[in-house]
């Protein structure tokens, strides 16, 4: 474990570049030729040709790779609900992922205001300039309804990452750890602590890659039909979890299971715990900076593979492997949304990086600076979106 100061060296950062994102021109401005073709009376050609045929914009302006990274600023990272100017580093942060992994250009938009209505009216009105959405930050169940919404009205695509992009990379995850293990995809048992957007986004895909059965848990245990004082979004994913109307804490659900993810809080799971699932238990203990259990105790538990979103141990949940490859492939072929067909292409690339031969225990997952994730992604996004008709062109 690194021994800096991270705090002190992000200050340090944040300060000397006054941010982390700026503007950079593709193109010099250096004589009056320059500026006549850049600028006016040049300029007013491509406007023209945009007004002719609308699709020329992604031909002609910075749209074909241009993504947004919006935030209301109610959930970020583990800081909670700290407004829209409070998050702009990480907005920020994120954008510089965008660029440095997937090519892609983004710039943060920190909404002020936590009203629904007001956002998805704000990001509508700025869809003219990006080619994509990503939503950042915002917190359950607003983030699904905002979502929601903005992918009905919008023509691009729209991809909450603290939902979809952690549950592609935990089923990519999920996958191979089964393969090492011997098991079945479809024969798994799964439980998900934690019943917020991510923890039914990972539920939603793991089903979509055809899981036997996932439940749920909350704070108070498995949201079964009998759970009272649960919101809209999780009364609809009974349809299609804890298929036995499974009901108990966290404790008694997760006995015999084949996997468990948490996307909760700290040390929700013991040893004991991990020693009543099923031979060679599959634990991804996701919560940050103090995950559910740490590596040691679940494997003195009997755990066969640990999974965290923590740098520092083996098999870490990193969303880099995820966001940047998808917009790759989304913005090549001008896809008009990132559906679920390309969701689970993406699983299978990020999966497939990591070869059968290379498998271990400590290696289920590749490396977030793998250069190999963001071109299989890229490439398997494109190819889901034209099969299934949301690509505006062929590559």
């Amino acid at each position: 474990m690194s021994n800096k100061n991270f705090a002190q060296l992000a200050l340090e950062m944040h300060e000397n570049h006054g941010g982390k994102v700026s503007i950079q021109s593709k193109i010099e401005v250096k004589c009056k030729d320059d500026l006549s073709t850049a600028y006016t009376p040049g300029v007013a050609e491509p406007c023209l040709k945009i007004k002719e045929n609308p699709e020329d914009v992604y031909k002609y302006t910075c749209k074909s790779n241009m993504v947004a990274v919006v935030s209301d600023g109610t959930a970020v990272l583990g800081l909670g609900n700290i407004g829209a100017a409070a998050s702009i580093p990480v907005m920020e942060g994120k954008s510089i992922l965008f660029k440095e992994f997937g090519g892609v250009d983004a710039f943060p938009i920190c909404i002020n205001t936590m009203d629904i209505d007001d956002i998805v009216k704000t990001v509508k009105l700025l869809e003219p300039v990006f080619g994509g959405i990503n939503l950042e930050d915002i917190n359950s169940p607003r983030c699904i309804e905002i979502e929601n919404r903005l992918k009905e009205e919008l023509d691009i695509p729209v991809f909450h990452d603290d939902q979809h992009g952690t549950a592609i990379i935990v089923s990519a995850g999920i996958l191979n750890a089964a393969k090492l293990a011997g098991k079945k995809i479809e024969d798994l048992e799964i439980v998900i602590n934690g019943a917020g957007s991510a923890g039914m986004a990972i539920a939603k895909m793991l089903l979509n890659l055809n899981v036997k059965n996932v439940v749920l848990c909350d704070r108070k245990g498995a949201i079964s039909k009998n759970s009272e004082n649960i919101n809209w979004a999780q009364k609809e994913m009974l349809g299609v979890t804890n298929k036995y109307n499974e009901e108990g804490t966290l404790v008694e659900i997760i006995k015999n299971k084949d996997v468990f993810i948490g996307v909760s809080g700290p040390n929700m799971v013991t040893k004991k715990m991990v020693e009543t699932m099923s031979d060679k238990p599959i634990v991804f203990a996701m919560a940050n900076p103090t995950p559910e259990i740490f590596p040691d105790e679940a494997k003195a538990g009997g755990a066969f593979i640990v999974g965290t979103g923590r740098s520092d141990f083996p098999n870490q949940v990193n969303n880099v492997l995820a966001f940047p490859g998808i917009f790759r492939g989304a913005l090549d072929v001008r896809a008009r949304e990132i559906n679920e067909e390309m969701k689970v292409a993406a699983a299978y690339a990020i999966a497939n990086v990591v070869s059968y031969e290379e498998l271990t225990t400590d290696y289920v997952l590749p490396d977030a600076f793998n250069k190999n994730v963001v071109e299989n992604v890229a490439k398997a996004v494109r190819e889901a979106a034209i099969k299934t008709g949301v690509a505006r062109i062929e590559i």
